[in-house]
């Protein structure tokens, strides 16, 4: 350990009288943290230079090829004639740069596919600690943002998972989002496939009617969360309810939105069926999660309104019975949807790009369950369906930063904006796939993973744990 390192320990703590094995669990814990930050610490400006460069706001490559950073902000974007004499020049050869991709539907503390039990089987600071380990992966993928659509915890590991990384006591990418999904009995937040003899906690808030809705948001927002997820239609991976049935009343959704509305809280509604999509919409949500059944009519409106959709299409891809097997306790219904629905959905979504409707990019997937690097697979899909490389690239970076209100500060590489920056190998507008082999990543100005490297920086991963 470096002598310089600084053992930064609250007087309180150093003078409270300990065992042994806790001073020494302490100091070597400290040193830990301290050291992790060191590594990351700011020094000189850091000279980008790539072959390409595409910037999140364009619809064409931009004509700079290098991106300057000083400190946490992007400073200048150009040729070679904006790099300081005294930068820190990282040649990255025919790469791409790009800003950091956000996934704005994720559930962190799924490590299982079965969803529904997990949060039965491990404590809220078990599956903090494994959410941990998965969030760190997918910085080291690309992925600098992350916003959480409820999660299989009866806690809200995630809310405390976002305050240690927003004050620099682990390395991970920036977090937003609801800790649970409010779901009524029934629902899909609920367990469905017990006996009435038995009394299980399910993961989701289980709210009936308008005064239970306003108490689940207002526990919601005094523990952290700042989103509301509703789970407005049954669901595709959860047992004994219907995604094309819906779920809340209008006057439920209407008494959700305002809640939510009076403490600055946006409502993202979990819908598939095409009634519960509509009531969604015209009671104010900010996004619709999937849409599946989404008519024209609805995509109109949600272009005329400025609603967020986020079709999660690789999720049914990954558990395809041919590509992962039976993953799912309800694996049947995602059959189907392959077998009958995936096509048309596919064709939903290009008509919701040519309508105006604000397309995000979101996963679903939980960052214990895949592989890294499959998560870039949703990109894919969007062009599969049709929408040109650099609108699907944007709906992972510009667009998703709008949905998030994070536009301001990240989403774009722009001089002011949050260094969130990463480079793919080649063109992803060739080849789309270069998403998932991330080689650089930057956070916030913070080297993250080098070019060339296989290794993340020290106090981040385990070397062997590194894509």
């Amino acid at each position: 350990m470096s002598a310089n390192v600084a053992l930064d320990i609250p007087i309180s703590s150093r003078l409270r009288p300990c065992t042994p094995w806790k001073q020494i669990f302490l100091v070597l814990t400290t040193a830990m943290f301290s050291l992790c930050s060191s590594a990351v610490a700011y020094g000189a400006p850091t000279a980008l230079v790539a072959a390409r460069v595409i910037d999140g706001r364009s619809d064409t490559l931009s004509k700079a090829t290098v991106v300057v950073v000083d400190g946490k902000t992007i400073v200048a974007i150009g040729g070679r004639s904006v790099i300081p004499a005294d930068a820190e020049v990282i040649e990255l050869g025919d790469a791409t740069l790009m800003p950091g991709m956000i996934n704005t539907h994720e559930h962190p503390l799924m490590s299982t596919s079965d969803y529904q039990n997990a949060h039965l089987a491990t404590s809220s600071a078990y599956k903090a600690l494994t959410a941990l380990a998965g969030l760190q992966k997918l910085l080291l993928a690309g992925w600098t943002s992350v916003r959480v659509m409820g999660d299989a915890d009866v806690g809200y590991a995630n809310q405390d998972l976002r305050r240690l990384i927003d004050s620099g006591l682990f390395l991970g990418p920036r977090m937003t989002g609801a800790a649970h999904y409010i779901s009524i009995t029934g629902g899909g937040g609920d367990v469905n496939y017990l006996s009435p003899e038995q009394t299980v906690r399910p993961d989701g808030l289980i709210a009936d009617g308008p005064e239970e809705i306003r108490k689940a948001i207002r526990n919601e927002i005094k523990y952290g969360a700042d989103w509301v997820k509703l789970l407005v239609t049954g669901a595709f991976e959860s047992v004994g309810d219907d995604p094309r049935n819906i779920a809340f009343s209008p006057e439920e959704l209407r008494a959700a939105v305002e809640e939510a509305a009076r403490h600055g809280v946006p409502v993202a509604a979990h819908a598939h069926a095409t009634e519960g999509i509509r009531q969604a919409v015209l009671a104010g949500v900010r996004s619709i999660e999937h849409g599946t059944y989404v008519d024209d009519e609805t995509l109109h409106e949600m272009a005329r309104r400025g609603t967020y959709m986020v079709p999660t299409v690789y999720l049914g891809d990954y558990y395809d019975k041919g590509d992962q097997g039976d993953h799912l306790r309800a694996q049947d219904k995602n059959d189907d949807y392959i077998k009958n629905g995936r096509a048309a959905f596919l064709a939903t979504i290009l008509r919701a790009h040519k309508y105006g409707v604000k397309l995000a990019i979101g996963l679903d997937l939980g960052a214990g369950i895949a592989d890294p690097s499959v998560y870039a697979n949703e990109f894919g899909v969007f062009v599969e369906a049709g929408i040109p490389p650099m609108a699907a690239i944007q709906a992972g970076t510009r667009v998703a930063a709008e949905l998030l209100r994070w536009d301001n500060r990240l989403g774009t590489l722009e001089k002011g904006k949050l260094a969130d920056v990463i480079a793919v190998p080649g063109n992803p507008l060739v080849d789309i796939t270069a998403l998932r082999h991330v080689s650089m990543v930057m956070l916030g100005g913070k080297l993250i993973k080098r070019p060339g490297s296989s290794q993340a920086l020290a106090g981040l991963l385990p070397a062997t744990s590194v894509p």
